[in-house]
């Protein structure tokens, strides 16, 4: 078991102990900065809301607005159609959950629901949901969520009510429009958020019933990590001349998260987890894994370790019972969990920002799914660090003192 160097992000770190060493390789190199970063930072008050949101942004405890919410919160405003790069942990919610709130307390169509936010997990579609309730507290704006997972005549009596805002996974937003439960001709304004994501997981067909369903004369806002060609082509299908903003440049310099990497023979990869849980002592962690079976097994072994459950350890995946997953995440939140291991489909809506560690145990299938997993730490401006576990087979580039490295380990 080695370690093989890697590309580090924050430097200043204290040295590691003998027990997972660190190479040459092992040490920080300097942070590309985005531009928007090195700007000056605008105030709340400077963005175009109304004084009735300002307040609700000061209830909620924010008070600088993010590079994100600067940029996209005044163009959203403006009622142009906006696709903003930006990975989650920017502020990238309330982007565009304050302009969705400025937009629904004006006069509009009536009948249905005024806004539609669409995102790919249950997970998700609950944080957005509880942004909603959290920014509107005090008015008298609604946002009901329906997604998979749930019995549906709850969803059903809650859109009843007519919420200004749904929040919703794309299958079970058709769902209930095919029932007839939601309607979507009243819309001023849809929100699509990770979009990439969505259609990684094939929502392609569902989101283009959905938006061909909407009212030609909405707002369009289009959220996403990363924009390959799929979603530029939706964009340029379903989107009216949309302001590009990218907020990602760099993204994986940002400079509040280390990237580090290990050699270790597959054989091996669960003695380098515990050993590095026990050097790091995270505040909380996230260990990603490619199946949903290897993710079950890995939580059995770590909840077999004394010293590991009593720190807290979960599993989530897709297979999980929509009760389970939803204790598992709010466990997750209140700390009482402080290991969780996860597959990508859900590792995408976990929105925890004290997560002060990601562990690739096993290298993502897509690029794009190791930007995500990397956001999940340094989030909001806070530290982080993000290890992945490389099989030699994988490819990982020579070290020049893997020899010392592996005695160091006692190899």
């Amino acid at each position: 078991m080695d370690q093989s160097g890697g590309h580090p992000i924050e430097s200043g770190r204290p040295s590691p102990s003998d027990d997972v060493p660190s190479g040459p390789g092992d040490q920080p190199t300097p942070a590309a900065t985005e531009d928007a970063r090195n700007a000056a930072t605008p105030s709340f008050d400077s963005l175009g809301l109304s004084q009735e949101t300002l307040a609700a942004v000061g209830r909620a405890g924010y008070t600088l607005p993010t590079p994100v919410q600067a940029g996209l919160i005044p163009r959203a405003l403006a009622g142009v159609d906006v696709l903003g790069q930006a990975r989650t942990g920017t502020g990238k919610t309330a982007s565009f959950v304050l302009p969705i709130l400025e937009r629904v307390t004006r006069p509009g169509r009536a009948g249905g629901p005024r806004a539609l936010v669409l995102v790919p997990t249950r997970e998700l579609a609950v944080q957005v949901r509880d942004e909603f309730e959290k920014l509107a507290h005090g008015s008298k704006i609604h946002c009901v969520a329906v997604y998979g997972g749930k019995p549906i005549k709850g969803q059903i009596d809650k859109l009843a009510r007519h919420p200004a805002v749904v929040v919703g996974t794309p299958g079970r937003v058709l769902d209930h429009m095919s029932r007839g439960t939601l309607s979507l001709g009243s819309l001023d304004i849809v929100t699509l958020d990770e979009a990439d994501r969505m259609l990684d997981i094939g929502f392609r067909p569902d989101i283009e019933k959905i938006l061909r369903r909407c009212p030609d004369s909405r707002q369009t806002l289009l959220l996403s990590a990363t924009v390959p060609p799929p979603v530029q082509k939706l964009a340029s299908r379903y989107m009216r001349d949309p302001e590009i903003m990218d907020f990602s440049v760099n993204e994986l310099a940002v400079e509040t998260i280390e990237q580090r990497y290990f050699t270790v023979d597959p054989t091996r990869k669960f003695e380098l987890l515990e050993r590095l849980l026990a050097r790091e002592r995270p505040r909380q962690v996230i260990v990603f894994c490619r199946t949903k079976r290897g993710t079950d097994k890995i939580h059995e072994r770590l909840s077999r370790r004394r010293s590991l459950a009593a720190a807290g350890v979960a599993c989530i995946h897709g297979d999980l019972a929509q009760s389970v997953r939803d204790r598992v995440m709010r466990q997750f939140r209140e700390g009482t969990t402080r290991i969780l291991v996860a597959t990508d489909v859900v590792g995408r809506g976990i929105d925890v920002s004290s997560v002060s560690h990601i562990i690739n145990y096993d290298i993502p299938e897509f690029c794009d799914d190791y930007v995500h997993r990397v956001g999940r730490t340094g989030r909001m401006g806070r530290e982080g660090i993000a290890f992945t576990f490389v099989a030699p087979e994988e490819g990982a580039p020579a070290h020049p003192h893997r020899d010392a490295d592996r005695a160091a380990l006692g190899a």
